[in-house]
């Protein structure tokens, strides 16, 4: 793994794809003015070379080339197995 390109770690939400998935990576802030914590969520598109991860698994991506028109992220691992 490279140095310079970003990772993120989430959550699969769809593997129906050929060699995509779709990972849903959630982050937490603090409102500015009254102080409640915020779920924010995005969507990314990743490749998934050998279709190994299902619905659920908890997985890291990283950074790459474009491979499509919205795939700009890799598969490195898979995290945590759906139960």
């Amino acid at each position: 793994m490279e140095k310079n390109k970003k990772q993120i770690v989430g959550i699969v939400t769809s593997s129906k794809m050929d060699k995509s998935i779709t990972v849903i990576v959630e982050r937490r802030l603090k409102h500015p003015i009254y102080g409640k914590f915020i779920r924010k969520s995005k969507k990314f598109m990743a490749h998934d070379e050998k279709n190994d991860c299902n619905e659920g698994d908890k997985v890291r991506i990283i950074e790459s080339r474009p491979l499509s028109k919205r795939k700009r992220w890799s598969l490195v691992e898979i995290i945590e197995r759906a139960k």
